[in-house]
């Protein structure tokens, strides 16, 4: 393995871009200095540029195995190397569904032959499983689903929900989808015969987060047991979260940060998600909850569909969107314009998830850290297309877009993974630890 150093760059280093020259030997950062030793190395010139640590995106379908039609670990790994993504944690709803060690273990495998980044998954919680949660080691969290979703993976049972907080380990992070299944049956049948995205978003509206939230909030601090809630969408239930909690954290997505119902209706069943697409006012407090530290960081919850399922009926179209491979590019996008900094996108896409999910050696860039980074050019101005996307069901909800900011190069473990445009299929991810 050819030993690198990054020259010329903005490094974010101790929480901030400072000019600074990073040398990596073998799948570590060695140095990290004004002038670092360059001897036996390659030289990156990266003046002008910005070195992040590698993004982490803490939510994630992969779809592998079972539904590969999709997208599998091979493909879904190369977009996020191209989007200057080295690690992911993926969800358990795949077929056979990973609620069980053994499940989680065969995923893991599969994910050793084909990822070309690193890799973690989520066991997934039942009404009836709390045995099997117990027994999971290889795993990075406890995935809850709150509010309706495939099959078994539905906890809907407050009896079981309290369990899960009470009987696991507590420093095993539960993960939760906080949509409250009784309120959504109670009141579909109000929106059931109006066809429209807009009548979706009334339906799993800020209520059904509210009420789920406040409950994994109320059973996180009961049994002070870790919860992090995903892919919030309402400014509402930021009024649940401060900062510095012990034992609650939260993530929203770029898609609830930079698309709404008004803005976006035109992309019809394609924006399509749960939950849903909300408001202005709701984008606006996701913000404001961000910049606050309320909200934690940002993930993708990237969940492909094939164009032809996404076309169907509002009601039958799948819920989620492909998202990885341009989501850091859309979030640099947003500070070209004024709505973050660079370090703060740095801090709730690499630092914060690594200290969430309480993953050794990533996220940072410091001496003896895993070297997984992606080199930005935060001026660069390009196009998001169907026609480039690596994702498997080769289509983005941002086709079209023309943004400011992109990946040009990703490290992964020491070894570039992508650069000029390209993927290098010879480097593999490792399996992340926890601590």
């Amino acid at each position: 393995m050819t030993a690198l150093v990054f020259s010329g760059a903005q490094v974010f280093h101790n929480g901030r871009f400072q000019s600074l020259e990073v040398r990596c030997d073998g799948p570590y950062i060695s140095a990290v200095a004004p002038h670092v030793d360059a001897t036996g190395a390659r030289v990156i010139d990266a003046a002008g540029l910005h070195l992040f640590p590698g993004i982490i995106d803490v939510q994630v379908h992969f779809r592998d195995p079972g539904l590969t039609h999709k997208e599998d670990l091979e493909t879904a790994s190369r977009a996020c190397a191209k989007g200057g993504v080295t690690s992911f944690l993926e969800m358990p709803n795949t077929l056979p569904l990973a609620t069980t060690p053994r499940e989680v273990d065969n995923k893991l495998a599969i994910a050793a032959r084909k990822s070309r980044v690193n890799y973690g998954f989520f066991i997934g919680a039942t009404n009836d499983n709390v045995s099997q949660l117990q027994m999971a080691r290889r795993v990075c969290g406890i995935k809850v689903f709150m509010g309706a979703s495939t099959g078994d993976l539905l906890v809907d049972n407050p009896k079981s929900l309290e369990e899960i907080f009470q009987f696991t380990d507590k420093r095993r992070v539960i993960a939760l989808h906080a949509e409250d299944e009784a309120y959504l049956k109670s009141t579909k049948a109000q929106y059931s015969g109006t066809d429209t995205l807009l009548a979706y978003t009334q339906w799993r509206n800020d209520e059904a987060a509210w009420r789920a939230t406040e409950t994994a909030v109320k059973l996180a601090h009961k049994y002070q047991h870790r919860a992090h809630i995903l892919h919030v969408s309402t400014a509402r239930e930021c009024a649940l979260f401060r900062r510095d909690d012990p034992y609650v954290t939260a993530e929203t997505s770029p898609h609830h940060l930079l698309m709404n119902v008004q803005d976006d209706a035109h992309l019809g069943t394609l924006a399509k998600m749960n939950p849903p697409l909300k408001y202005r006012a709701d984008n606006a407090g996701l913000w404001q909850a961000l910049h606050d530290g309320r909200i934690a960081c940002i993930a993708t919850d990237h969940a492909p569909h094939l164009l032809t399922e996404k076309r169907k009926p509002m009601w039958q179209a799948p819920a989620g969107i492909p998202a990885i491979e341009n989501s850091l590019a859309m979030i640099l996008d947003a500070s070209s314009r004024g709505l973050c900094t660079l370090q703060q996108v740095a801090l709730w896409m690499c630092e914060n998830p690594a200290k969430v999910y309480r993953i050794r050696g990533r996220g940072i860039i410091q001496p003896g850290a895993f070297a997984d980074l992606a080199l930005v050019d935060a001026n660069a101005r390009h196009t998001i297309a169907n026609a480039e996307q690596l994702t498997k069901c080769g289509w983005s909800p941002w086709d079209g877009r023309t943004v400011t900011g992109k990946a040009v190069l990703t490290v992964c473990n020491g070894q570039i993974v992508y650069e000029d445009g390209k993927v290098n299929d010879a480097v593999r991810g490792r399996e992340l630890a926890f601590e």
